[in-house]
């Protein structure tokens, strides 16, 4: 039987982002690990989000009914909240709370391509060298479709001999 290492050995339980704060000077911003309580309840409001922005009809609404789960941003930052309220400018407060939001809800590696990406999920490409290999792959080896209006791609000439032997 093996024994795991203490996940403590290997668990990084915090998130660094550097930043340029609005008055010219790259800051870092630490954001610990978050309680798993706070997780769990991110977590919900992350998978609401979801099915509210993909048009779902029947979704658990009282998962947003307390306060507290409405600041997302204030849980996701923890004591990095008011920092980062006072030295940053909405877009960059913004980034770095989603960037936190993913990095609690998706791990860090997600957080990581949010962070590279600036925040747009269109400009997430795969996140290593061996999904950017196999995507290649899933390309070259997908055939292509045929004609969409129903019409062939043999020459007319082709389509009249045949026509005429018939």
């Amino acid at each position: 039987m093996s024994t795991l290492k203490v996940l403590d050995e290997f668990l990084d339980d915090s998130l660094t982002l550097p930043v340029r704060c609005t008055d010219g000077q790259v800051r870092e911003f630490v954001i610990p690990g978050v309680s798993a309580e706070d997780g769990l309840r991110v977590q919900r409001l992350m998978e609401v989000g979801l099915q509210l922005a993909a048009g779902a009809e029947d979704i658990r609404t009282d998962v947003l009914d307390d306060a507290q789960e409405l600041d997302l941003y204030r849980t996701a930052l923890g004591p990095a909240y008011e920092d980062a309220l006072a030295q940053l400018d909405w877009p960059r407060f913004r980034h770095v709370a989603m960037t936190a939001v993913v990095w609690i809800t998706q791990g860090l590696e997600a957080a990581e391509a949010y962070w590279l990406a600036d925040g747009r999920p269109s400009q997430q490409g795969p996140a290593n060298r061996e999904q950017r290999r196999a995507s290649s792959r899933a390309a070259k080896s997908t055939p292509s479709q045929g004609s969409r209006s129903g019409t062939s791609t043999r020459p007319a000439i082709a389509r009249a001999r045949k026509a005429a032997q018939t």
